[in-house]
């Protein structure tokens, strides 16, 4: 059998219709045309003319790519298939210009993936839930709403204090968390996203939404001291209502929370908490490293 790895075309949708993976209404099966295109991709390898593996990355703001959409035909697990394509995946992905790092994030129990990950030289960065919920009024403390951040000069402070400066990790997205540089927080961003601060100024939180399947308001607050702080979930809770107004579609309050987070809520707490996910990744250094490393061994 002759083996080959490939970029994905609209062409090889059958090939991918045709992948046994035992996932029911597999997504990337549904949304396939968009993960080929704009800053997604998408490789397959082949046995002969048969795709056995799937996976791809997509860019985020210029410099980082989130590599996933890991799938094996289950016929052929166990032949290290997925750990072969994802080192091309990850070669492929640091020759984009500009790219700085790259990631996976896959759940805590998904212990095959994580072996494809660290097999391929990605190492553990964070742990966080993706905690959700439609109501937070039993952590309210009848406080004030923190008072809104509309200087762009004021919110780069926040996040030079909150994210760049520390060297934390930023959640992007839902579900796309990076380690934080300012290529996250280019102006627009800022300008789009909400900010406020609690009246001492001593605390910050960012607002902004985004559209995974469902509406949510994503939260961001980086300190463990969530269920203390007076008038921080009256601010959430103010924006939620500002959002689901007039919108039809099912909405959530999203907000990652670190496993020690999550622990410190009230046993009551509203918060659903499926698996975590561990975010994995590697810089274009250490890459570039371990690719010189490799080369001189041959």
């Amino acid at each position: 059998m002759t083996k080959h790895i490939r970029t994905l075309l609209e062409k090889d949708f059958p090939h991918v219709e045709a992948l046994d993976t035992g996932i029911d209404d597999d997504y990337i099966k549904r949304v396939f045309p968009r993960l080929i295109t704009g800053s997604n991709r998408l490789y397959g390898l082949f046995l002969d003319n048969q795709l056995v593996s799937v996976a791809g990355y997509t860019i985020y703001a210029t410099s980082y790519a989130m590599l996933g959409r890991l799938r094996s035909d289950r016929r052929f697990k166990g032949s290290g298939f997925s750990t072969e394509l994802f080192a091309h995946v990850l070669h492929e992905a640091f020759q984009v210009e500009g790219i700085q790092w790259v990631g996976a994030n896959t759940q805590e129990h998904n212990t095959p993936a994580q072996r494809v990950l660290e097999k391929n030289n990605l190492v553990p960065q964070t742990m966080l839930h993706g905690a959700r919920t439609k109501d937070v009024s039993q952590l309210m403390t009848d406080a004030e709403p923190w008072n809104p951040v509309t200087d762009l000069k004021r919110k780069k402070e926040w996040v030079e204090e909150m994210y760049v400066k520390p060297g934390g990790i930023f959640p992007y997205q839902c579900f796309y968390p990076f380690p934080s540089s300012w290529d996250l927080f280019s102006d627009e961003n800022l300008n789009s996203w909400s900010f406020y601060e609690n009246a001492e100024k001593s605390r910050a939180l960012i607002i902004k939404t985004d559209q995974k399947r469902y509406l949510f308001l994503h939260a961001l607050y980086p300190w463990s001291d969530i269920t203390s702080q007076p008038g921080l979930w009256e601010t959430v809770t103010k924006e939620y209502q500002k959002l689901t107004v007039g919108v039809d579609e099912e909405s959530f309050i999203w907000m990652d929370l670190t496993k020690e987070e999550a622990a410190s809520l009230p046993e009551n707490h509203p918060f659903e908490l499926p698996s975590p996910w561990i975010l994995y990744g590697i810089d274009k250094p250490q890459w570039q490293a371990l690719e010189q490393r490799m080369y001189a061994k041959r």
